[in-house]
């Protein structure tokens, strides 16, 4: 039997061979650096789990649910809110049939009015009933577009939405498809958004511990693919009658028949501080769009800490061009003056060109089509359909049923 080689030890990566193992071969994985998971990664920062940007696991997303045990990854849940730092005040609003002490804050809260707040009732119950199918099956506007056409005021979309959004679709103008919007919306009214005990690269880490066959080969970077011939950076050569791509595909065959992936990027930092003042797991948001802050939360709020000191964690995704030293002190003067919080000694910065990436035509998963690459090379990730862990584990479960659909081993 000849197994399949998947390039890339992702999420999406770690899903095809999971995929693969069920229909009886042994994958062999071949991972450039020296640790799985791809884009999810996750540092110790002061006794913390810190991860490379901020990242959470929506527990609705149904390929989550059909991969991860929730319970072995000790799910920490955030609050189904957020605390919006507006005028020197601290607003809390958030989803008061979920939890009922956002109820009186988000009543009185003057982040919008009470035709957005039973607005914001309304969109949930609606896409609670509504099916993901038919979600990416709707016409595409932009997420703005989206959200004045259904009648939300400027003062909630400004104060709420945007910098809500902006940190989910890492860019402040919400041009992302109101699919998506619809999608993320229905997934944290139907469930939480939360992070593993360990932080997030508990994910893959669960996923790799249930390959049983797999070889995973960390440091083995790919130089080149041509036909079912791969040549490593060490000169060795492999051959496979079925490669997965779980990385970008265009190094391997140009532009003519891959267009390269366009990115949004994102900085995240980690500063040492005191203790949070917000004491629950929740999101700061500043949503002022003339700010680097776009949101930020304290590592000791969801991870148990007997000390007095706490992690910072703070994200930019429209970094104006400055230069690091320069956005670093003005990230601590905005959480200063905006916050009346002391951004204290930098203990990281993630400067992570290769966030998310830009997808124009949004679906759900992808298609048999755009997975091809060439007879016998397919590829996976979460660009094909949308920008999220869901499509990257749906993408990697519709390459690996690919390679079913021409070989079949058993009958070998």
């Amino acid at each position: 039997m000849n197994n399949p080689i998947i390039i890339g030890a992702g999420v999406a990566g770690l899903v095809a061979a999971i995929e693969l193992e069920k229909q009886g071969y042994s994958p062999v994985i071949l991972e450039a650096t020296d640790s799985i998971g791809g884009r999810v990664r996750t540092d110790n920062l002061n006794g913390y789990p810190a991860d490379h940007g901020f990242q959470v696991l929506l527990t609705a997303y149904p390929e989550a649910q059909r991969y991860l045990d929730y319970d072995q990854l000790d799910l920490i849940n955030f609050l189904p809110g957020s605390i919006v730092f507006k005028n020197g005040k601290m607003n809390k609003i958030g989803d008061p049939m979920r939890d009922t002490s956002f109820l009186w804050s988000t009543l009185i809260s003057r982040i919008g009015t009470l035709q957005d707040k039973l607005l914001i009732l309304k969109l949930s119950l609606a896409l609670k009933k509504k099916s993901i199918d038919t979600i990416f099956e709707e016409v595409e506007m932009p997420t703005l577009q989206y959200l004045k056409n259904y009648g939300f005021s400027n003062r909630i979309i400004n104060s709420f939405f945007q910098p809500f959004f902006a940190g989910i679709y890492l860019e402040e103008n919400l041009n992302t498809s109101s699919r998506m919007f619809e999608f993320v919306y229905k997934m944290f009214s139907s469930g939480s958004a939360a992070i593993p005990r360990r932080g997030m690269k508990a994910i893959p880490e669960q996923l790799a511990s249930q390959l049983n066959s797999t070889t995973i080969r960390l440091r083995s970077k790919v130089l080149a693919l041509e036909g079912k011939t791969i040549t490593l950076s060490s000169g060795e050569i492999l051959t496979a009658d079925n490669i997965i791509l779980a990385t970008d595909p265009s190094p391997f065959f140009g532009k003519v028949r891959t267009k390269p992936h366009e990115w949004k990027s994102c900085y995240n930092l980690y500063f040492q501080s005191k203790k949070s003042i917000m004491n629950k797991p929740v999101i700061g948001l500043l949503p002022n769009r003339k700010l680097l802050v776009n949101n930020f939360h304290f590592l000791d709020d969801i991870y148990t800490t007997n000390g007095n000191e706490s992690v910072l964690s703070v994200t930019v995704i429209n970094d104006r061009e400055l230069r690091e030293e320069t956005l670093i002190n003005k990230v601590r003067v905005e959480m200063q003056n905006y916050c009346n919080i002391e951004a204290g000694e930098l203990l990281r910065i993630h400067h992570i060109k290769k966030a998310l990436p830009k997808v124009s035509n949004v679906k759900n998963v992808p298609t048999d089509t755009s997975a091809i690459l060439t007879p016998g090379v397919f590829c996976c990730g979460d660009y094909l359909a949308n920008s999220s862990l869901n499509a990257a584990m749906a993408s990697g479960r519709v390459a690996a049923s690919l390679v079913s659909k021409i070989h079949s081993p058993v009958h070998q």
